[in-house]
C-alpha cells in the first residue's frame, strides 16, 4: 500500500515538473523571439528607419551586449529575491521593453527598446536553467535545461517565420505587439505553473567568488567562442539567401522554418549527448559547426544545397548549447545562479561579437562582403574549439587531483 502511494506521489511530482519546465519553455519561447526577430525582418526595419542593412544589424548587437552586461547586474541586484518572483519582475520588464519597441518613432528608440527587453534575457535563462536542473535527477539535469531551450528552438521554427509573415504583411511593428502578447501569456503561466522556489543560501561573495576560478573562465570563453560564429552568420542570414543565393524575400520564413527544425533536433539530441559525454559531445559538434560554416561560402549559390546546409547549420549550432550550459553548472555548483547567468551572458557577447563582425566584413567588404561573412564565422568557431579543448584538459586535471586526494 505504502509503495502504491508512493508511486502516486512520484507520478504526481513529474507532472508537476513537467508542466512547470513547460511554463519556462513559454517564458523562453517569448524571450527567443525577441531575440531573433530582426534577423528575419532586418531589411524591413532598416528600410523603415532609413538606415544601413549593417546599422540595422546593431540592433543585434545592442540587443545582445544588453544581455551580457545587465545580466551580471541584475543577478547581483535581486540576489536575496524568491526565484518565482525575479521571473515575474522579468517578464514584466520584457513586456515593457517590446510595447515600447512597438511605438519606437525613431532607431534610438527602438534600440533602446531592445536593450530595455535584453536586460531580462540572461537572468530569465540563468535563473531558469537551475530551476529546470532542480526539478529533475542529476542524470537528466542537460536534458531538462534543454527542454527549457526548445523555447529558443521553437522561436525559431514557429515564432521567427510567423512574425517575419507578420511583418512583411502588416509592418514589423505587428509583430512587435505580437511578441508583448506572447509575453503576457508567459507572464500568467509562471504565476500559476512554476513552484516557488527560495534564493540561493550562498553569500554573494561566495558567487562573486567563483568569477576568480580558471575552470569557470574557460567554461565562459568556451561558450563566447563556440556562440560567436553562429551569429556572425545567421544575423545575415536573410541577406545571403536573398542577395547571394538568389531566393525571393517571402521564400524566407519557409527557410527560417526549416532552420528552426534543424534547431530543435540538435537541442534536443545534444542535451541527450551531453548528458552521456559532454566534452567529446561538445568538440564533436563545434568541429561539425566549423565545417558547415566553411561550406556556406562554397555553395551559397545553389539553391538546393544552401537549404540542406542551412538546416545542418541550425542542428549544429544549437547542439552546443544544452552541454555548454551544464558545463558552467559542473564548474560552479555552490552559485548556479550567477554561474548560469553569465554563461547566457557570453552567449550573447558572442551574439554581440558575431554581428558586429558580420557588419564590417560588410561594410570593409573583406573577402567580398557578405559570400565572406560564413567563412569568417567558420574561422572563430575553431577558436572556439581549442578553448573547448582547453576546458577538457582543465576538468580531466581536475579529476585526477580529486583522485588523488
Amino acid at each position: 500500500m505504502d509503495s502504491l502511494n508512493n508511486n502516486k506521489v512520484s507520478l504526481s511530482k513529474t507532472k508537476s515538473s513537467t508542466v512547470a519546465l513547460y511554463a519556462l519553455t513559454l517564458g523562453a519561447f517569448a524571450i527567443g523571439l525577441t531575440e531573433f526577430i530582426i534577423m528575419g525582418l532586418l531589411p524591413e526595419v532598416a528600410e523603415s528607419m532609413q538606415v544601413s542593412i549593417p546599422m540595422a544589424g546593431l540592433l543585434v548587437t545592442g540587443y545582445a551586449l544588453g544581455v551580457a552586461i545587465g545580466a551580471p547586474i541584475i543577478t547581483v541586484a535581486t540576489h536575496k529575491m524568491k526565484r518565482k518572483e525575479l521571473l515575474l519582475f522579468l517578464m514584466i520588464l520584457f513586456i515593457l521593453g517590446n510595447a515600447l519597441a512597438a511605438l519606437a518613432p525613431n532607431y534610438t528608440t527602438l534600440m533602446v527598446a531592445r536593450i530595455l527587453a535584453a536586460l531580462t534575457h540572461g537572468s530569465f535563462f540563468g535563473v531558469g536553467s537551475v530551476i529546470a536542473a532542480e526539478l529533475v535527477p542529476k542524470e537528466k539535469r542537460a536534458g531538462a535545461i534543454a527542454i527549457m531551450f526548445t523555447g529558443l528552438t521553437l522561436a525559431n521554427i514557429l515564432g521567427v517565420p510567423i512574425g517575419t509573415f507578420l511583418g512583411q504583411a502588416y509592418g514589423w511593428r505587428s509583430t512587435f505587439w505580437a511578441i508583448t502578447i506572447i509575453g503576457i501569456i508567459a507572464l500568467i503561466g509562471i504565476i500559476f505553473l512554476v513552484p516557488t522556489v527560495k534564493a540561493a543560501k550562498s553569500s554573494l561573495r561566495q558567487e562573486l567568488g567563483v568569477l576568480r576560478r580558471p575552470t569557470f573562465q574557460i567554461a565562459l570563453l568556451m561558450t563566447v567562442f563556440g556562440f560567436f560564429g553562429v551569429f556572425t552568420t545567421f544575423t545575415y542570414i536573410t541577406p545571403i539567401l536573398v542577395d547571394i543565393t538568389g531566393f525571393s524575400p517571402k521564400s524566407v520564413p519557409y527557410i527560417l522554418v526549416l532552420f528552426g527544425i534543424g534547431v530543435t533536433i540538435g537541442n534536443i539530441y545534444g542535451g541527450k549527448l551531453a548528458d552521456r559525454k559532454l566534452f567529446p559531445s561538445l568538440i564533436g559538434i563545434l568541429i561539425i559547426l566549423a565545417i558547415v560554416l566553411a561550406i556556406f561560402s562554397i555553395i551559397d549559390q545553389n539553391k538546393i544545397l544552401m537549404l540542406l546546409t542551412v538546416f545542418i547549420f541550425g542542428m549544429a549550432a544549437f547542439g552546443i548549447v544544452p552541454g555548454l550550459q551544464l558545463n558552467v553548472l559542473n564548474t560552479a555548483k555552490e552559485a548556479p545562479t550567477l554561474a548560469s547567468t553569465l554563461n547566457i551572458a557570453a552567449f550573447n557577447l558572442g551574439n554581440a561579437l558575431g554581428a558586429y563582425t558580420g557588419g564590417i566584413v560588410i561594410d570593409l567588404n573583406i573577402g567580398g562582403g557578405l559570400p565572406a561573412v560564413p567563412l569568417v564565422a567558420s574561422l572563430v568557431t575553431v577558436v572556439g574549439i581549442f578553448f573547448t579543448l582547453w576546458g577538457a584538459q582543465q576538468q580531466k586535471r581536475n579529476n585526477q587531483q580529486g583522485l588523488n586526494h
